[in-house]
């Protein structure tokens, strides 16, 4: 990669404002990263000299002003590498991790660093830290003992290597989930073959098949494209031919059913990675990676995680096992589908939602196109908030990008954020926020507002029309932003607690599933739909229908997600990837043991896990339902407070407390003081089985 780029002309090295976007050119990355990993490692090496005072100044502030432009632009790097993929910026991003890694790993162990910081929290000045200073300070010394400061120094060149290699898998995981899902792709010729298929879907399959320069339709394994198949095609062959070629993406049966590459396989991938995870807990003194995970979580052990997934999936059995007798014999009278398959569950699913509930999920779409959805979105944060949000200009990665800042009441700038809603090639599928600038007041100059990415998989505008959003994705977005908040919102300083810095990951998704709650209110849909061709809002009677239909097999739904949890747990905790039992062989396991549905025997939906392979969640994606108990009983203060008043929801003094005890303070303490801070005791289970309509049965 050329290293001709003078550095003062590097987009990468301006940290003046926003991300240069329209000028960042692979050719930038690696000349830009000389000189921050340069500044950084100088930064360090200060900081842990012998004649370097032991105090936050000195050491803290010294790292941090260093290292803060570095993880900037890696994060800009980054997040092009996962909206932008192109085969240079790819090679580039590959070639500069192994460095990137090498430098925290470095950080982390060295054990000169640790003792001063050891000694600032040992020092009489202590006491005079604010309270996140001190909890930056605890953090850190965790931090440290987990990257292995404490090891003896002839092994920690293996721990650091350990860490290059993980960071390597996690990457090469995430390229071949996406070159897997990109590789494949259907084209349909008859009419016939697209029986049942919305009309904006049609119109997309031919748009994206006219792209190619070919006839017909064409149908990817991206969601937008592959989920309304699953959901509405009749033609059964179709359905089949793109689940095998879905749930085998990624693995060694993926060539066989999806065109794919044998490199792409990720079995391989796996095992090397948990065999690495178990040797880096070893190295540390823990019995497994699980325990690794869960020391920086609100969670206290494995068994107590597995404990709660075992409560959880008993309440919900009864429920999931009424959900799929029902579905069985809905398809075998009303569908013809004696022996329904793994790609007949969401037809039949939506068809019988259908009948019970008179409503499809594609009439409902119709009513949510983009801006009204934005509207509504908007209008709850600054009900609820005291805030403004504004359309704003930056530079973006992409035409469809939008741009938006997050003001006070009286004017001033709280945040920025950008808004990438739209499916396409290049860009890994899903929906995330991540921080492009977090908040931090610096020694000299204004506070540092921070910046959030948001970004989702939706369909694009068709035919002229705007983009419309299922009821699903509408939550989806309203999930992200609910992200966004607890990164924009903050009220702290200091950046190693500032936002979601610091914040347990399973209280993360607290302020996320929080925000998914307002989708089902009449008060906030009614103001956020606008049929698409009429403008017509959303008739009550199928916002009834709607609701009548919210926990519509919710008892499947949370034993799939319990699977998920449970194979993440057990896979850390007492997997042994050298054994003869695959990954996908405990998979298998689990859904046995916890589902009601059986697993079609080719899937291979481990290979596509980034989660926890690729995404920080390894050990940890029991956090979705750990956190939907915090966010169900703090969205119940919202409804109580509802009740009390003969009110809406949408309770400005209730908001203000939830966005002064939970979103401003950040990780600036522990996520359980905040929730008591803003519910006056411990959370408790009885709202989130009400919101999934689980309260009747409660089987142990």
């Amino acid at each position: 990669m050329s290293t001709t780029q003078p550095t003062s002309d590097n987009p990468l090295l301006d940290f003046t404002d926003l991300p240069r976007f329209g000028e960042i050119r692979p050719e930038h990355v690696t000349p830009a990263l000389d000189v921050l990993l340069a500044n950084a490692s100088a930064a360090v090496e200060r900081a842990s000299e012998p004649a370097t005072p032991a105090s936050w100044v000195d050491v803290v502030e010294t790292v941090e002003r260093a290292t803060e432009p570095l993880s900037r632009a890696w994060g800009v790097i980054g997040h092009l590498n996962a909206v932008a993929d192109t085969p240079e910026l790819r090679a580039v991003y590959g070639e500069n991790l192994p460095r990137v890694t090498e430098f925290w790993s470095s950080v982390g162990q060295n054990l000169a660093l640790y003792e001063k910081y050891k000694a600032i929290a040992a020092s009489g000045d202590f006491t005079t830290l604010t309270g996140e200073r001190k909890k930056i300070l605890d953090n850190a010394l965790r931090d440290f003992r987990l990257s292995g400061a404490e090891l003896p120094e002839d092994q920690k060149p293996r721990f650091a290597e350990l860490q290059e290699r993980q960071a390597a898998l996690s990457k090469a995981f995430s390229d071949h989930v996406l070159d897997a899902t990109n590789a494949y792709a259907i084209f349909v010729e008859t009419q016939a073959e697209l029986t049942g298929l919305p009309e904006d879907v049609i119109a997309a399959a031919r748009e994206a098949a006219e792209r190619d320069g070919k006839a017909g339709w064409k149908f990817t394994l991206h969601f937008p494209s592959y989920f309304p198949v699953m959901q509405y095609a009749e033609h059964r062959p179709m359905r089949e031919a793109m689940y095998r070629a879905y749930v085998t993406r990624a693995s060694d049966l993926g060539p066989q059913y999806g065109k794919g590459n044998p490199d792409w396989d990720n079995t391989a991938n796996v095992a090397e990675h948990l065999k690495l995870r178990d040797e880096e807990a070893k190295m540390l003194g823990y019995r497994n990676f699980a325990e690794v995970s869960l020391t920086p979580k609100m969670a206290e052990s494995p068994a107590q995680v597995m404990a709660f997934l075992e409560d959880l999936a008993a309440r919900a059995r009864p429920h999931a096992e009424q959900d799929w007798k029902e579905l069985r014999e809905f398809a075998a009278g009303e569908l013809g589908l004696a022996d329904i398959q793994p790609w007949d569950m969401a037809f039949a699913s939506e068809r019988l939602r259908q009948k019970r509930y008179s409503f499809s999920e594609n009439e409902v779409k119709q009513y949510f196109p983009e801006d009204a959805v934005l509207k509504g979105l908007f209008k709850v944060t600054e009900t609820l908030f005291g805030v403004r949000i504004r359309v704003d200009q930056a530079a973006t990665w992409h035409s469809d990008v939008r741009f938006f800042r997050v003001e006070n009441s009286d004017g001033g700038l709280v945040a920025q954020f950008y808004l990438d809603l739209y499916a396409r090639e290049g860009k890994r599928g899903g929906a995330w926020m991540d921080d492009a600038r977090t908040r931090r007041k610096p020694v000299h100059g204004p506070v540092q507002t921070p910046v959030a990415y948001l970004t989702c998989n939706f369909s694009a505008p068709i035919g002229g029309k705007p983009a419309c959003f299922t009821h699903d994705e509408v939550i989806t977005l309203f999930h992200e932003f609910g992200h966004g908040l607890h990164h924009m919102l903050t009220r702290v300083d200091e950046l190693g607690v500032s936002g979601i810095n610091g914040v347990e990951w399973d209280a993360v998704e607290l302020p996320s599933q929080f925000m998914e709650n307002f989708c089902w209110e009449w008060d906030v849909l009614r103001d956020m739909t606008s049929h698409v061709d009429t403008a017509a809002q959303l008739p009550r009677d199928l916002f009834d229908k709607m609701l009548a239909a919210k926990n519509f097999q919710s008892g499947l739904g949370t034993l799939r997600q319990i699977v998920f949890s449970m194979f993440d747990m057990k896979l850390h905790v007492d997997f042994d990837p050298a054994g003869p039992k695959s990954a996908n062989d405990l998979a298998r396991e689990i859904n046995e043991q916890f589902h009601v549905i059986p697993q079609a025997a080719f899937s291979r939906w481990p290979n596509t896990f980034s989660h926890i392979f690729a995404g920080g969640y390894a050990a940890g994606y029991y956090s979705y339902k750990w956190a939907e108990v915090l966010s169900a009983d703090a969205y119940a203060a919202f409804e109580e407070a509802a009740e009390a008043s003969d009110g809406s929801v949408l309770d400005a003094d209730t908001g203000i407390r939830y966005r002064r005890e939970i979103l401003e303070v950040g990780g600036s303490r522990p996520a359980m003081e905040s929730f008591k801070a803003f519910r006056g005791r411990e959370p408790t289970i009885d709202a989130l089985l009400r919101h999934n309509g689980m309260t009747q049965t409660a089987a142990h």
